[in-house]
C-alpha cells in the first residue's frame, strides 16, 4: 500500500519536473525544415535570428564544431522543427522543440492571411514564437563517456578515442543491461545504457529518502529507490502491474 501511495505521488508530481524549452541554452536547427518540398522560405534563418533574440545559442553545423558541453552530452541541447501545415488560403506552421529523446518539449502553431509564401510563412512563424520564452538554463548534463568517445574519434586519427566512464559514474547490470549512474547534482541522476546516447532512465528526488520520480526511455513515469545498496525500479507493465528490475552494483 505504501508502494502505491508513492507511486500516486510520483506520477501526480511528474508536471512539476516537466521541462521548459527556457530551461536549455543550446538549441539545434536543420540546415533545411524537411515538410517544405522545394523551399523554406528563409525560415532556418529566421527562427534562428529570433532565439538568438530570445538569448538562445543556436546550434546549425556539425556536432564536431558544437562548444563541447552540447558536444559531450546532446541530452543538453533541444531540437527545433518548423512542419509546414499550410491550408489553402492560409499559410500554417507548427514550431516543435524536442528533446535528446524526441519527447516533444513545447508544440506552438502559427498562421498568417498574408498570400505571399515567404512572407506569410515568416508571420505565421512569428506568432508562434510567442510561446517561446527567454533562455533561462539549468545547470548543464555532464559529458556522457560514449558521446566524448565518438568526439575523440571525429577529430583524431593517431589516438584512439577513450571510453572510460566519467568520474562521478558507477556501473551497474540487471543481469541484461549495463548502465552508469551518472550524478547531475545532490537531487537527481540517470542511467546511462553503456555505449548509448540516450538515458535509459532519469531519476529525480522526492520528499521521502532514498525514493526517487524516474523518467524510462520511452516516456512512462514511475519510481525508484535505493535497496542494500542497488537500485530498484518499479518497471510498468502492459496489465497495469509492475515488475521490480534491480541493478546491482559492479
Amino acid at each position: 500500500m505504501k508502494k502505491i501511495s508513492m507511486l500516486v505521488l510520483a506520477i501526480c508530481s511528474t508536471g512539476v519536473f516537466a521541462q521548459k524549452v527556457s530551461d536549455y541554452k543550446y538549441v539545434f536547427i536543420p540546415e533545411k525544415f524537411q515538410t517544405f518540398k522545394k523551399s523554406s522560405f528563409g525560415l532556418e534563418a529566421a527562427l534562428a535570428k529570433a532565439l538568438q533574440g530570445k538569448k538562445y545559442e543556436v546550434l546549425t553545423e556539425s556536432m564536431d564544431k558544437w562548444p563541447s558541453e552540447a558536444r559531450n552530452n546532446t541530452c543538453n541541447v533541444l531540437n527545433a522543427e518548423v512542419l509546414n501545415d499550410k491550408s489553402l488560403f492560409t499559410n500554417k506552421i507548427i514550431l516543435q522543440f524536442k528533446d535528446c529523446n524526441k519527447n516533444v518539449i513545447l508544440e506552438s502553431k502559427g498562421s498568417s492571411d498574408i498570400k505571399e509564401f515567404e512572407e506569410g510563412f515568416a508571420d505565421a512563424l512569428k506568432q508562434s514564437l510567442t510561446k517561446v520564452s527567454i533562455s533561462n538554463p539549468v545547470a548543464m548534463l555532464p559529458a556522457r563517456a560514449a558521446e566524448t568517445s565518438q568526439v575523440a574519434q571525429n577529430n583524431t586519427v593517431s589516438e584512439p578515442a577513450t571510453t572510460s566512464a566519467p568520474p562521478s559514474s558507477n556501473s551497474f547490470s540487471n543481469g541484461k543491461t549495463d548502465v552508469q549512474k551518472i550524478e547531475i547534482d545532490a537531487h537527481q541522476f540517470i542511467l546511462a545504457k553503456s555505449g548509448s546516447s540516450v538515458p535509459f532512465a532519469s531519476f529525480k528526488a522526492t520528499s521521502k529518502k532514498e525514493v526517487f520520480i524516474v523518467k524510462l526511455a520511452d516516456g512512462s513515469t514511475t519510481i525508484g529507490y535505493f535497496e542494500n545498496g542497488n537500485i530498484v525500479i518499479d518497471i510498468p507493465q502492459a496489465d497495469g502491474r509492475f515488475s521490480k528490475e534491480v541493478f546491482k552494483g559492479k
